[in-house]
């Protein structure tokens, strides 16, 4: 109880002391970022006044209502978050204007003075990509990396039923989807953030020292099917999907730490996005 009440007041302490804008926080990123800054990139502000004085912190994968509520019970303005906010990649929000599910979250960012802002191309851009940072070394496969730019993995051999286990147990999970033989023996893993898209997730999967590709999401009529047409003609080939959040949070619980070096005045706090999905 002690230790949280002194974190609490080192976090207050903190924001007390803090006279940065989001603005200011912001161009802090752009030159801390070892990549050049993109004129035309989705990291952009997506709601609020970036001449504000930031309270503090809060970094996510997805801005959702949930994450909005916590960041502002932990008095976080600013939210940095890794995808967007409002339902599509550009976060268009003139087809949805008169959407009642976009309204009521636009109420909660105005009532709140929240400021929002996207970190996604240049995370990923930056050198090395924060995602893969984090991710990597959540899943503790930093040691069987076989060159250094790419994300491929020699692992003790195990079979995909045991990785998938251990996958589930890691990112405690119950929605894992997997394609291929339960029995399949195997060392060599690629590793796949996100949605790069089916076409770079079956260049992958294809290569010829690629047994097992772990991936984020993908459309069912591309690397699903290809798995499929793989495993019925029996090659030595699966895929695990972790989906989307699974896949890259740990980068971005990555980030918070990474920006709590370059903002070490103002308070930094990672939240994680709750399971959606459910099994019935």
């Amino acid at each position: 109880m002690l230790t949280i009440l002194l974190a609490g007041l080192s976090f207050q302490m903190m924001a007390q002391t803090n006279d940065h804008t989001a603005n200011q926080v912001i161009d802090k990123i752009k030159k801390a970022v070892t990549c050049p800054w993109l004129t035309e990139t989705v990291d952009t502000f997506k709601a609020g006044n970036p001449d504000d004085k930031v309270t503090g912190v809060a970094v996510c994968m997805f801005a959702d209502m949930e994450t909005l509520k916590e960041a502002v019970n932990q008095n976080c303005n600013l939210i940095v978050t890794h995808e967007p906010v409002f339902y599509s990649h550009l976060d268009a929000t003139d087809p949805i204007k008169n959407d009642p599910v976009f309204a009521e979250k636009m109420r909660f960012i105005e009532k709140h003075k929240l400021i929002i802002w996207r970190f996604h191309d240049h995370w990923h851009m930056t050198s090395p990509d924060g995602i893969s940072v984090g991710m990597i070394r959540k899943l503790g496969w930093e040691k069987h990396r076989t060159t250094p730019n790419r994300q491929l993995f020699i692992l003790p051999e195990t079979s995909l039923k045991d990785l998938a286990s251990q996958l589930q147990e890691l990112f405690k999970t119950n929605t894992l989807r997997i394609i291929g033989d339960p029995e399949m023996k195997f060392s060599r893993v690629a590793f796949s953030a996100g949605a790069p898209g089916g076409s770079r997730q079956i260049a992958t999967l294809g290569q010829s020292d690629v047994e097992v590709l772990v991936a984020g999401e993908a459309s069912e009529w591309e690397t699903y099917m290809y798995a499929n047409d793989a495993r019925q003609q029996d090659k030595k080939k699966a895929v695990i999907f972790l989906g989307h959040i699974a896949s890259e949070e740990a980068g971005m619980e990555y980030c918070a730490e990474w920006l709590s070096d370059i903002i070490p005045s103002v308070p930094v706090a990672f939240i994680g996005n709750k399971e959606v999905f459910w099994i019935p």
